[in-house]
């Protein structure tokens, strides 16, 4: 098969691209090229009026949607939690009474449900629309139960929880407010003189219930929620206001700089995906502006009523800040739209270290008093609210930075941050990913290749046999229930490592899991009563273990696998390992409307639609390079191999040879990526060899651990002026083999030794199963896909602008096999096959046609 303009079309082709947008793909493959004239109709951002009118409303926590009048939208939930909040922050007890358990609770939900009689109806949608001059706030939630008889009606709210529930002596005060709220609504909407709030409160692992029952008249429901919404009103202006201005200034905003050879095409692309509730995977090299032809779009959606919230997701710090770049560049077009980074608590802090109580901290006391003051002045002010911009507001209106950041999410357009605050179990944004709480959210996940291993790791758990003694060993003195809860655990733990010789695939812990529920109802207990003790922190930090290990254990199903294993450093590991995470993503992608995953490195894109969405139907186009490619020199080494049978002193001096030979032909920076720290040690004993003599380049080895001061300081080093070569010596898929713009000049070539192919270990092998197991290629799963994307981010380091020209150079006689060659990027077409003995000379040629 060939494509239009002559290139080969690989036989890969039709397992990488499978959806076009529109038109037709020019090969035989239903494949979307963007930056090809046929492959996207990009006559307009907009859709037809077919498309429009075929539109579904999805309903969201806060978001405005267009009828006669503005609707304003907000769950009962976050209402009440914003008006009723007060008091101290403080994290000493474990809040148990708050926590509900993911899908435990909703077992427990369900169970009680099932309960209750035929008189008893389940999950009951209530809404109330208040009329406010220019505006209606439409406020919804769904009431866990509702008894309508003749005696009376009694709205009913279940909570399932760990903790002991004789701690309880009257209900919490904002579950309490949520059942009013649906009581009132109740008996707006059914004429009713009053209602009874019934408080379930269920002990997850005992399952015994205690109730609350408070009644309420009509008169005093509706004085009380009239209170509510009065607090609230002030709030629910500033939404109409902003919301207006806003999507008129979206209405007025071009794309801010000419369109680069497709770009337009790739903006539409984005744009129709989430017009029409799409997921879209893009694979776009670096250069054609992926974060402007993402954002842009999805922000021309929300101005046409397609979004209300956009979600800007990344792995690493680096790109939050080139996505603060695109919304300020944005501004300065006209857009009126404002955007919050959400930074980690420990890079927040004023503290040297996190300690969110008033005892600890002069923030916490008193933080809920102030800071919904400190909200409203904030986002009335600021547009772009930074790291920085949050400190300053922090340390004037004295509240906890990280708290208030969180806060101040509930009231902008756009959100910047790290991928576990939509997707973690234990970090995401509760307020918009809880169950039952959907929104009319966009997201936008950067560097999305990086996605599958941070999925892999939030969705799996894991505890050590040690640990366990460890506990016991703290509260030996404290608590002899939980000491005998503790050594019937370890006891457990202790059969199963003796059955394990290096490790093993289990079936069932049901029996230990049990024991661990056991464990952690009695430990909330302990920790409810908040008293200090010598390391209290190991005990808390065990304490979330479990709390983990019991939410992952739920969750477990045929994506999972359990296993235990000898570790080197003789501790004894159980693990529950989340080996496809799709099932998992798809939970908190399907809470928002369209989800758009972009890197320069998403092949084969079927490896990433299996894992990150489950579904090989998504959406997928792939963009063209905007670069010239005379501006590259592509080198394969058919002469060196990087196996480990063949990791000796021979091939270690041949990449010192090639590395010789690559930089005698142009002075200038250079990275040279190995496949691990031992082999980089090997290449660098062999340069010390030549210390005393006449050494043509300088080099610099990276160190397994840098701090980040130590990463600038090593950065630093391709901005100075020196008279020879400077090389880096870096590992493949450590800190320096993406993340990094070395633009300008400052790195003009990259010799990446290896395929880049994971170590030999346990979860590898598991992996490996697991897709053998689904008659998919395990080696390519577990070893190849991954590997091939630390090879072309390392490649990717080279060539960042327009005037950017460089050489790239793989060395591994594997690169010149079929099954390596169908995975190189459509951009590495042409390459020069080379060995020692002329890559010189090729090299020379090269940089001879760039003067």
């Amino acid at each position: 098969m060939q494509r239009k303009e002559g290139i080969v079309c690989r036989t890969a082709c039709s397992s990488l691209f499978l959806t076009s947008l529109s038109g037709e793909a020019d090969c035989e493959c239903p494949i979307a090229f963007i930056g090809k004239s046929s492959a996207v109709d990009a006559h307009s951002l907009y859709l037809t009026e077919k498309e429009k009118n075929g539109q579904e409303k999805k309903g969201g926590d806060a978001g405005v949607e267009e009828t006669k009048k503005k609707v304003l939208k907000i769950s009962v939930r976050n209402l009440v939690e914003l008006v009723l909040r007060s008091g101290d922050l403080d994290n000493r007890r474990t809040g148990g009474a708050e926590k509900t358990a993911m899908q435990e609770g909703s077992r427990i939900h369900r169970k009680i449900q099932r309960r209750m009689g035929a008189d008893y109806r389940a999950e009951v949608v209530l809404k109330h629309e208040v009329e406010v001059d220019q505006f209606q706030i439409l406020v919804e939630g769904r009431a866990d139960g509702i008894i309508d008889i003749p005696e009376g009606v009694t709205i009913d709210e279940i909570k399932g929880m760990y903790m002991d529930l004789s701690y309880l002596s009257e209900p919490i005060e904002v579950h309490l407010a949520q059942a009013m709220c649906y009581g009132y609504f109740y008996c707006y909407d059914h004429g009713l003189n009053g209602a009874v709030m019934q408080m379930t409160y269920c002990n997850i692992e005992t399952e015994e219930i205690r109730r609350f029952k408070v009644e309420k008249s009509f008169e005093e429901l509706e004085s009380w929620f009239q209170g509510l919404i009065h607090e609230y009103i002030k709030w629910a202006r500033y939404l109409y206001n902003h919301g207006i201005r806003r999507d008129e200034s979206i209405k007025e905003l071009s794309f801010p700089y000419p369109y680069r050879k497709g770009q337009r095409e790739l903006v539409v692309a984005v744009y129709r995906s989430i017009a029409r509730k799409k997921n879209l995977f893009i694979q776009a090299p670096t250069g054609i502006g992926k974060t402007l032809s993402t954002v842009y779009p999805a922000i021309k959606a929300i101005g046409e009523g397609l979004g209300d919230k956009l979600f800007y997701l990344t792995a690493k710090t680096i790109t939050r800040g080139v996505a603060e770049e695109a919304f300020d560049i944005l501004r300065e077009h006209g857009l009126y739209l404002n955007s919050v980074t959400i930074t980690a608590k420990e890079k927040l802090c004023f503290l040297e270290k996190p300690e969110c109580n008033p005892d600890a901290c002069p923030y916490a006391k008193g933080h809920f008093d102030r800071v919904g003051d400190a909200v409203y002045d904030i986002i009335h002010k600021e547009a772009g609210i930074t790291r920085e911009t949050v400190l300053r507001y922090a340390e004037e209106y004295k509240v906890c930075p990280f708290e208030f950041c969180l806060d101040i999410s509930n009231w902008v357009d756009s959100i910047i941050c790290d991928y576990n605050y939509v997707f973690d179990p234990n970090v995401r944004l509760k307020r918009y990913f809880s169950e039952g709480i959907t929104g009319d959210y966009l997201f936008l996940t950067d560097e999305a290749h990086n996605l599958v291993p941070r999925a892999r790791e939030m969705y799996s758990a894991t505890v050590y046999k040690e640990d366990f003694l460890l506990i016991k060993k703290i509260l030996k003195t404290m608590s002899p229930k939980l000491v005998r809860m503790l050594e019937r655990c370890n006891k457990e733990l202790l059969e199963m490592k003796r059955e394990c010789e290096e490790f093993q695939i289990l079936e069932d812990i049901r029996f230990f899991m049990t024991s661990v529920m056991t464990l952690f109802g009695e430990m909330e207990k302990f920790m409810e009563t908040g008293e200090e003790f010598k390391d209290r922190d190991l005990v808390l930090d065990f304490y979330f273990k479990l709390r983990d290990l019991l939410n992952i254990y739920d969750r477990l199903d045929e994506n999972y696998r359990i296993y235990t294993e000898l570790l080197s450093d003789g501790r004894f590991m159980l693990r529950l390992f989340c080996v496809n995470p799709a099932k998992n993503l798809k939970e908190c992608l399907d809470k928002g409307n369209s989800t758009v995953f972009f890197s320069a490195t998403l092949l084969p894109v079927r490896y990433y639609k299996e894992l990150l969405s489950g579904d090989q139907e998504e959406y997928a186009v792939y963009a063209q390079s905007p670069f010239d490619q005379e501006k590259r020199l592509l080198l394969v080494a058919s002469d060196v191999s990087s196996r480990y049978t063949r990791r000796n002193r021979r091939e270690y001096q041949k990449v010192v040879d090639y590395m010789r030979r690559i930089m005698s032909a142009r002075k200038g920076n250079y990275m040279v990526f190995l496949p691990s720290y031992q082999y980089l040690k090997a290449v660098e004993a062999i340069l010390e060899e030549t210390e005393g003599l006449e050494q043509e380049f300088a080099y610099m080895s990276q160190a397994s651990h840098m701090s980040e001061q130590e990463r600038e300081e090593f950065l630093k080093e391709f901005s100075e002026d020196r008279k020879d070569s400077f090389v880096a010596l870096c590992v493949m898929g450590g800190v320096f083999s993406e993340g990094i713009d070395l633009k300008e000049g400052r790195l003009i070539g990259a010799i990446i030794v290896g395929t880049g192919l994971p170590m030999v270990c346990t979860e590898q092998e598991i992996l490996k199963g697991y897709f053998d197991s689904r008659e998919q290629n395990g080696f390519d799963y577990a070893y190849q896909y991954p590997g091939m994307n630390k090879v072309m981010q390392a490649a990717g380091r080279v060539i960042r602008t327009v005037r950017d020209e460089g050489v790239i150079a793989l060395l591994d006689e594997r690169f010149i096999k079929p099954d390596y060659q169908a995975l190189f990027p459509r951009e590495w077409d042409g390459y020069y096959e080379v060995k020692l003995k002329n890559v010189d000379e090729v090299v020379q040629n090269f940089w001879a046609g760039r003067k």
